[in-house]
């Protein structure tokens, strides 16, 4: 192999550990975190979570191929599928991606399988278009989804479920919060324009949000975005600006954020209205130093607490907040085209372990709130089990707990407006993440 050639059989390899990673129950993120000292690692995360965004798709068709694929070694089964990926999705010939897979087994010290992965992947090429032709009949398979939550989605969001999956499978955009506080929107775009940059203003967002989303045309790394370290801007969707509106801060006001990390809600909050009193918790001290790291470069300051909100006797001083965020942990349904990983590593038994999870952290969290508080209740879930339902049974429960109807006119293009709170799909009109709110307010002190 000449340098060029070893060095493409090189990401490819990375890439198939990091797919191999993945299917063996690690997230993306730590997958391909041992590959971030490498000067190619842009390329294997490219290629690694493009294999696994299709992984559903490619794998029956490889699979199709082995007489038993079950007996084939995890790391070049994983290799199989990344090479699949470069010759389905990527620019590359396909003869090229075939080579550099044989020389990538060989990386991955299995050398005695490149006869294996020459035939498979030479006949993958040769039968594609009527191997995914048969592949594609299922829809599952055709968008690369797992079964369940296909089924999931079409019982929920039947007119919806077409535009679901397909917008799973397209690449996010890269929106940017800016800091109304320092720099204007028309500012930031001459700004943008000066550094090589084109963004626009995301429109259809709603007075609600007010006009702090712009989306880059193209992503590019945070530190090449103007300002970034002198807190002009955050990467924050569209979507997930909502929050802090919904919120309806006022100065003075103690403002609770029960889950914190990774801090983007809470300096939201803090720039709209800096004088304000802001807990943030987390219950994981790493995630916690991220918040404490946003919040360092935007020059904010909050109580961080590295603690359960279940568990208020571990922080709390008892005094009441009129204002409580609760971002709660989900099965990230909502952020699919972002997480890939996630159709690889959600079951259909998690969504009711998450269920159970957030009604305890919401009954929890309104406890610390005052009569006559706020407090929003948020995921990034699009599955009903996990917004909706997780509301009726907390309104079961708490007699104090009033709905807060949210002005549909004030709202993005294309929410959903539920029993208890709004909807946004994934893609959608505005092209945000898929986030569920609700606002929920305490009528009386109770007893």
């Amino acid at each position: 192999m000449n340098h060029q050639q070893s060095q493409g059989a090189g990401v490819l390899a990375d890439a198939a550990r990091a797919v191999a990673a993945v299917r063996g129950g690690q997230s993306a993120d730590v997958a391909l975190a041992m590959f971030e000292s490498s000067a190619q690692r842009s390329a294997v995360r490219a290629i690694a979570l493009g294999t696994v965004r299709w992984y559903l798709r490619l794998r029956p068709a490889i699979d199709t191929l082995l007489a038993r694929p079950d007996t084939v070694d995890r790391d070049v089964h994983a290799l199989l599928v990344t090479a699949a990926h470069q010759i389905e999705y990527s620019r590359t010939a396909p003869q090229k991606s075939v080579h550099a897979a044989v020389d990538a087994v060989r990386v991955l010290r299995h050398a005695h399988a490149s006869g294996l992965v020459n035939a498979v992947l030479r006949k993958f090429v040769a039968g594609r278009e009527t191997l995914l032709a048969q592949i594609d009949r299922d829809v599952a398979r055709r968008t690369a989804h797992p079964a369940w939550l296909v089924e999931a989605l079409t019982a929920a969001w039947p007119r919806h479920v077409e535009n679901l999956l397909e917008a799973d499978n397209v690449h996010p955009p890269l929106t940017l919060r800016l800091n109304p506080r320092l720099r204007s929107p028309e500012q930031y775009l001459a700004d943008l324009a000066a550094a090589g940059l084109a963004g626009r203003l995301v429109e259809n967002l709603g007075p609600l949000a007010g006009t702090t989303a712009i989306t880059l045309e193209r992503p590019v790394p945070v530190a090449a975005l103007p300002g970034f370290r002198e807190g002009w801007v955050s990467v924050q969707d569209a979507g997930a600006q909502l929050a802090a509106a919904l919120l309806d801060v006022a100065p003075g006001m103690r403002v609770l954020d029960a889950c914190a990390a990774p801090g983007s809600k809470a300096a939201h909050v803090l720039e709209l209205t800096p004088d304000v009193e802001l807990w943030a918790l987390d219950i994981d001290p790493a995630r916690l130093q991220r918040v404490r790291e946003t919040l360092d470069r935007l020059g904010l300051k909050a109580h961080l607490a590295a603690a359960d909100v279940r568990e208020p006797q571990t922080y709390w001083d008892g005094r009441p907040f009129e204002r409580i965020l609760v971002d709660v942990p989900c099965s990230g349904t909502g952020v699919i085209r972002r997480h890939p990983d996630i159709k690889l590593l959600r079951r259909v038994e998690d969504v009711a372990s998450f269920a159970a999870r957030q009604l305890e952290i919401l009954r929890a969290a309104f406890e610390l709130l005052a009569p006559g508080g706020r407090l929003v209740y948020a995921t990034c879930s699009v599955l009903p089990e996990e917004n909706e339902g997780v509301l009726e049974r907390f309104y079961a429960q708490a007699p104090q707990a009033r709905t807060v109807r949210l002005p549909a006119e004030r709202l993005p293009a294309g929410a959903v407006a539920t029993t208890r709170g709004l909807q946004l799909l994934t893609g959608g009109a505005v092209s945000t993440d898929g986030f569920y709110y609700a606002c929920v307010e305490k009528t009386t002190a109770g007893t």
